[in-house]
């Protein structure tokens, strides 16, 4: 039985998952946004940890613990910077939310929660990006139970919906 795609408004570091994904960079350092959050919901411990891999390529995951998290992991997904669309950019994209996916499923999570990874100070316009995204959560929507997509604001949620 196919799991379920859902789309909330809420605090991603709140949710009681499996994983959640971190927009992360390529130096898995802490930063502003969804990392800022991570860390200070979550405290230090995950970067600490994340920092034992050296970097992470963009379109690619890695998992940390979730320190004081709700979730159980943190899945590092680098999603690429804007640069007009004729970087390989939704590639890239649709790569990072690939592997994330796949992460969580070798670490046999049910449910995982994502942001609008590189919608942020990375300027991926939203638009472009929910397709890429649910595109994504669609081909393991039969592998997990849940794949939660989590906004800040109402209007990115109704665009990820919509393209669902």
């Amino acid at each position: 039985m196919p799991g379920a795609l859902t789309f909330v408004v809420g605090d991603l570091t709140a949710q009681a998952v499996d994983a959640i994904v971190n927009a992360a960079n390529d130096r898995l350092a802490p930063g502003g946004g969804v990392c800022g959050a991570i860390l200070r919901a979550g405290g230090p411990s995950i970067f600490d940890e994340a920092a034992r891999f050296g970097g992470c390529p963009t379109g690619d995951a890695v998992a940390t613990g979730a320190g004081d998290l709700p979730a159980r992991h943190v899945i590092h997904a680098v999603g690429p910077v804007w640069r007009g669309g004729s970087n390989d950019e939704e590639a890239l994209l649709a790569s990072a939310h690939r592997r994330a996916l796949e992460v969580a499923v070798e670490l046999g999570c049910r449910t995982i929660a994502f942001p609008a990874i590189s919608t942020g100070i990375y300027g991926f316009p939203v638009e472009r990006a929910a397709p890429i995204a649910v595109a994504a959560a669609r081909a393991f929507i039969d592998r997990l139970e849940e794949i939660r997509f989590v906004f800040l604001d109402e209007p990115t949620r109704a665009r990820f919906a919509t393209a669902a």
